[in-house]
């Protein structure tokens, strides 16, 4: 008897079982087809980066294309954004310059036209470009402060609303990445106008994923630490910079392609279930500064 009742337990159990897996397996499913489409690139993509020219912006559009996205390289110094296209090119990728100034409406709005015209509709956008004026907070200028957030906060909301605009008249989706900063954090001194700036594009960014979900339009953040740069590069190089380094927990500034994981993570459907994210690759300055 006691047997007879353990079998008919156990074949309960299985019973069970078996009614919960196809709804357990169903999540692992999607997960595994989300991994599927991100393995396979960014083949079809429209990608538009802001502040292209150089830096951060002009690596953005190296990997994006290694990715298999057609890219628009946006900045104002054309000659230096023709240079960066042509090698995008030679290397048999698809790629446009147009010139865009973030801070003006108008700017933004042409270049979206232009790279609508020549490649298509977006649906991948970049809001790089950014600026740093190191002042003492005594000493900053209405000026420097007016400019740091023209450009840094300004700029990513005027780029947004235009890649918004465009994705949703189209009406198919795509990811904003707004690049934000480990500054906008924690803080570091001569550095408050772009620290302010940094900390408005990060929640600039919740507020742009709260609204245009509804849409099918992602939109997150990066926030570096300290990357070499032409911005930056002479203080990261000075005993200054390798003192502040040497304070951080991984003791040493980042390889631009160490950003790239965050890059494609965002930008491929392998973040479809991400909206409202940042995402900080900074060795652990954080940790430290704050």
């Amino acid at each position: 008897m006691a047997q007879e009742r353990e079998s008919q337990g156990r074949e309960a159990r299985e019973r069970e079982t078996n009614e919960r897996e196809p709804q357990a397996r169903e999540p692992q499913e999607r997960v595994a087809r989300a991994g599927e489409v991100s393995s396979s690139g960014l083949e079809g993509r429209i990608a538009l980066i802001t502040g292209a020219s150089s830096g951060l912006g002009r690596h953005f559009a190296d990997v994006l294309a290694r990715a298999g996205a057609s890219v628009v390289l946006a900045a104002r110094r054309m000659e230096l954004l023709e240079q960066a296209a042509d090698k995008i090119e030679r290397a048999g990728g698809k790629a446009l310059a147009t010139e865009m100034d973030v801070t003006e409406p108008e700017s933004v709005a042409r270049a979206f036209a232009a790279a609508e015209a020549q490649l298509g509709v977006p649906d991948i956008v970049i809001a790089n470009a950014g600026v740093a004026e190191p002042r003492w907070f005594t000493r900053l200028s209405a000026e420097d402060w007016r400019r740091t957030l023209s450009v840094n906060l300004d700029g990513v909301f005027h780029v947004g609303q235009a890649a918004a605009a465009a994705m949703k008249a189209a009406n198919k989706g795509g990811s904003i990445i707004n690049i934000a900063s480990v500054l906008g954090f924690v803080v570091q001194p001569m550095l408050s106008a772009y620290a302010v700036s940094k900390a408005g594009v990060i929640q600039l960014t919740r507020a742009m994923a709260l609204e245009l979900a509804r849409d099918g339009i992602r939109v997150n953040a990066i926030a570096p630490g300290y990357f070499p740069t032409d911005m930056n590069r002479r203080f990261l190089e000075s005993e200054l910079g390798h003192a502040m380094l040497a304070r951080f927990p991984m003791a040493r500034a980042g390889a631009l392609g160490e950003l790239d994981g965050a890059l494609l993570l965002l930008a491929s459907d392998a973040s479809s279930y991400m909206t409202g994210s940042v995402i900080t690759v900074d060795g652990g300055a954080a940790l430290a500064v704050g």
